[in-house]
């Protein structure tokens, strides 16, 4: 189940083929899901470019998180490895897992592994380290374009969102000439604050419609990752990653205190960027002309979240604890009695 399957269109803009990050032209999603046990519910995603390095930016909405390899992104505007989505004590096994996977592509010299988290630790055995190099290295393996499955999936299998159950999500818009692809690990807000479309859903949705999951409200995260085959530079990237944000900020979301939100872009459009070259020729959007781009952002962000949501089923994981899904005909209910679509 995903927004569109109930009629909700969020923006004006239209989605690529898929509805997912995928339909910016090369770039390959993978999965490795977890789910062993009662108490195992995590997993490894991972996002390929379909070049490297590539141009790249990012934003920090709230910093309670980690994204490894920004500091080289912010210094040099270039995205030089895969990223990895993983929950938040096996950040440094998928890291090392990108590196070894440099290392057998015959990049021997350095490699900075892009890595993103979010705890999933009230569903799963997070101090277990249950997940291996081995699992990144099918992640990346299995990464594939066309449509990306979501939900309880790869990194997202453990993930509770707005108190519903979480995880990956995505959605594209084509805004004129170009694309923009937005995947989401959703792990992030509170019930009460949830809103699709402007329907305040979390405030019709409560508890006594819905059980809550026995964690704390507002104590997530979310990492976004955009990408687009617009030739923007890094400054651009940055831009487009703060607009997502705002896409956040319109379901809800709040950058609390406890949640670590983090935005990557990386852009397509210049290829060859290679360092080894003397001279490169590259070519840029002027930033006259972006508000599309960031339209596209922000619409495919919000579409992201509840696509994480609908697509999620419940799931009971340690201690017997249930997060339960968005059930798609309440929303549906909601949303008519807001006279939406």
């Amino acid at each position: 189940m995903r927004s569109r399957d109930l009629g909700i269109v969020i923006g004006d803009l239209e989605p690529g083929e898929n509805d997912a990050i995928t339909d910016v032209a090369g770039v390959r999603v993978g999965h490795r899901t977890l789910v062993e046990d009662d108490a195992i519910r995590t997993g490894v995603t991972v996002v390929v470019p379909p070049e490297l390095p590539c141009f790249a930016g990012s934003h920090r909405l709230n910093g309670n998180g980690e994204l490894t390899g920004l500091e080289w992104i912010r210094e040099s505007g270039l995205l030089t490895t895969p990223i990895g989505l993983t929950n938040t004590h096996s950040v440094g096994v998928v890291r090392d897992a990108l590196v070894e996977h440099a290392i057998r592509a015959g990049n021997d010299l350095w490699s900075l592994p892009v890595v993103g988290e979010t705890y999933d630790g009230f569903l799963n055995d997070i101090n277990g380290m249950h997940v291996k190099g081995a699992h990144a290295h099918e992640a990346l393996a299995s990464a594939t374009g066309g449509a990306v499955e979501e939900g309880c999936v790869g990194s997202g299998t453990g993930m509770i969102c707005h108190g519903f159950k979480g995880g990956i999500g995505t959605a594209s818009r084509v805004a004129g000439d170009h694309t923009v692809g937005v995947l989401v690990q959703a792990n992030h807000g509170r019930r009460s604050r949830l809103a699709i479309d402007g329907v305040p859903v979390g405030r019709e949705l409560g508890a006594e419609t819905i059980p809550l999951p026995d964690a704390p409200e507002g104590a997530g995260s979310i990492i976004v990752v955009i990408a687009t085959d617009a030739p923007l530079l890094p400054h651009q990237c940055d831009r487009l990653a703060q607009r997502a944000a705002l896409g956040v900020a319109r379901t809800g979301g709040a950058g609390e205190n406890s949640s670590g939100d983090l935005m990557l872009c990386f852009a397509t459009g210049n290829r060859g960027l290679q360092e080894t070259a003397t001279s490169i020729a590259i070519t840029m959007i002027p930033n006259e002309t972006l508000d599309p781009l960031f339209y596209a952002t922000i619409d495919a962000t919000e579409e992201a979240i509840v696509n994480a949501l609908l697509a999620a089923e419940t799931t009971t994981g340690k201690d017997a604890r249930v997060a339960h899904r968005l059930d798609p005909d309440a929303l549906a209910e909601v949303m008519r009695r807001y006279a939406r679509r």
